[in-house]
């Protein structure tokens, strides 16, 4: 059986076979003896998307009291989770994320921890992931914005629609609407300034 370690586009960890692009992490959330979640979901702001390869580091998956390791698709199902690139193992994708955060803020370039303090307020709603009314029209949103319609989420590209599943992304399809914004407003304004998020093969199909 899958461990329960694997992310989607709302931010529930789950036991699937997915495993995906990158991994990262939200601080120690398991057990290392039974490899299985405790009951929080976060022990820290700081909600990381780390490289899975990083100086030829070998992890134990949930193997010690460290942090635990989580799993995404890709880096635009992170980002809609509520996470950001980490400033060690992913240093270039970390500083083009603050600058393109600083841009589209107009203010000078942020510490992580600033970054973390927004995001964490715009993640949590009672302790359940956020969902954001959409700002603008479908077609506005930036590359990389994931939105929920009808309980599915959908990553877009090129003004096409990319509904996330347990396998990857579905065929390309054409969203007239959208329920909710589920990727962060200021994430929204980060991509909308020109990061570029790492998105799946499976997207292109």
């Amino acid at each position: 059986m899958p461990l329960q370690n694997r992310v989607t586009p709302f931010g529930e960890i789950v036991a699937i076979s997915q495993r995906g692009l990158f991994t990262g992490n939200r601080g120690i959330l398991h057990d290392p003896q039974t490899k299985t979640l405790l009951a929080r979901r976060w022990s820290s702001k700081a909600w990381l998307i780390c490289s899975r390869d990083y100086q030829g580091v070998r992890r134990t998956v949930m193997g010690g009291r460290s942090w635990t390791e989580l799993f995404f698709l890709d880096e635009a199902v992170a980002l809609a989770a509520g996470h950001r690139p980490c400033f060690t193992c992913r240093w270039e994708a970390a500083q083009r994320f603050r600058a393109s955060w600083a841009e589209a803020r107009r203010e000078a370039l942020p510490a992580a921890g600033a970054m973390d303090a927004v995001l964490h307020a715009e993640r949590l709603e009672n302790r359940v992931k956020r969902l954001h009314p959409l700002p603008c029209p479908l077609a506005d949103l930036p590359d990389g914005a994931v939105v929920a319609s009808g309980g599915e989420a959908f990553t877009l590209l090129s003004g096409r629609a990319h509904r996330w599943t347990t396998d990857g992304y579905a065929p390309a399809e054409r969203l007239d609407g959208a329920d909710w914004l589920l990727t962060p407003p200021s994430t929204v304004l980060t991509l909308g300034a020109g990061y570029r998020p790492v998105l799946h093969p499976s997207i292109r199909q």
